[in-house]
């Protein structure tokens, strides 16, 4: 089963459905939002259909999920939108691209990982993830199922990364560093010891702990 259905029809939608044109043997059959955000019914030459009529005109038997959603809501509101797929019997395809250098087949579903990241031997990447272009994973470490890392992150070997984690541009983190759920770690931030408060936002050289919780940050 090659026919996948996009979920969504943002800019990150219309990138998906690049990416698999060009680069997977999967074939986009159209794309699907909730009815209260149905605007034109056409998107990128292909038909969008409401969420709600799915089951009907996209049967699960026939076609595969993709939901390469923005970071809204540190990720959740991509999680949700992924756990109501699996709870109406879809499958989710996970694109890895080709210009990617994964060294590891531990990667979960409704992954979106872009070019020119460097997964290294013996990770673990967790469902629903977002690689954007570019950056380091290190040897051993493992990424939960929620995250978003989006460019020029060195994220270095044997780290835990909680879920629900984003990951601003040009961000580190040193090794053998855990990382509690839910933190947003700011752009050019270095985390340089071990986060253990969850939903916290950090900021800076070394990476500080700011006042305003993670989930007040608007993605």
């Amino acid at each position: 089963m090659k026919n996948v259905i996009i979920f969504g029809v943002s800019g990150f939608a219309k990138l998906a459905k690049w990416y698999l044109d060009n680069d997977s043997d999967y074939t986009v059959g159209g794309f699907t939002v909730d009815a209260q955000y149905l605007g034109e019914r056409n998107f990128e030459g292909l038909p969008v259909v409401p969420w709600e009529e799915m089951a009907v005109t996209y049967p699960a038997e026939d076609y595969l999920l993709f939901a390469p959603m923005n970071p809204a809501s540190m990720n959740q509101a991509r999680h949700r939108v992924w756990q109501r797929g699996l709870a109406a019997g879809y499958r989710f395809i996970s694109y890895i691209s080709s210009k990617a250098t994964v060294l590891s087949d531990n990667i979960g579903e409704n992954c979106f990982i872009l070019e020119d990241n460097t997964i290294q031997p013996f990770t673990k990447i967790g469902s629903n993830t977002v690689l954007w272009s570019g950056n380091h994973i290190g040897h051993e470490t493992e990424i939960g199922d929620n995250v978003f890392v989006t460019s020029q992150v060195v994220i270095s070997g044997n780290c835990n990364i909680g879920d629900y984690s984003f990951f601003g541009v040009n961000s580190t983190v040193r090794d053998s560093i855990a990382i509690a759920e839910g933190t947003f770690v700011a752009m050019a931030a270095a985390v340089t010891a071990a986060i253990e408060e969850p939903w916290g936002a950090y900021r800076g050289n070394p990476a500080q702990r700011s006042s305003r919780p993670s989930t007040d940050i608007n993605m």
